[in-house]
């Protein structure tokens, strides 16, 4: 399990295949990139502003991801998530999840994201023309991490 908060950049295409390359007993991967938008709630976005807690955040993470590893069959999960300036078009997370079959990487990468959205202390400032704002949390992914 590896478990990284950082302001460096990162290439997805490198995490995904090294992810695979730790265990050869894995079958299958899954596995979620989200990148900084140029817009959001019909406003141009310019970039962001990441904060988070440290410390506290990559211990809410490790949560997740044990708790993914109890309920599904799991070789190795990864979540990486960036702090910090950003730009549209960067990536900002990517969750990878290896397991022997299919459909315990794609449930437990599912779970991870919706739950990560919603317990992880994360603060989101948005700039745009009109200034900065804070992004709040949105129903859509209350909703989505309360099916699990």
């Amino acid at each position: 399990m590896a478990i990284r908060v950082q302001q460096q950049g990162f290439d997805p295409g490198r995490e995904l295949n090294a992810l695979h390359a730790a265990n050869l007993g894995i079958g299958a991967v899954a596995s979620f990139v989200g990148y900084v938008r140029d817009f959001n709630e019909g406003q141009t976005v310019s970039g962001m502003y990441l904060e988070h807690a440290p410390g506290m955040t990559e211990k809410a993470l490790e949560k997740i991801a044990v708790e993914a590893a109890a309920r599904w069959s799991l070789l190795q999960v990864e979540v990486l998530h960036r702090v910090g300036r950003l730009e549209p078009g960067e990536p900002i997370v990517f969750v990878g999840v290896a397991s022997a079959h299919r459909a315990a990487a794609f449930e437990a990468c599912e779970f991870i994201m919706d739950y990560l959205k919603t317990r992880a202390p994360f603060w989101k400032k948005e700039d745009t023309a009109e200034g900065s704002r804070w992004v709040e949390g949105r129903d859509s992914d209350l909703a989505a991490a309360e099916r699990w």
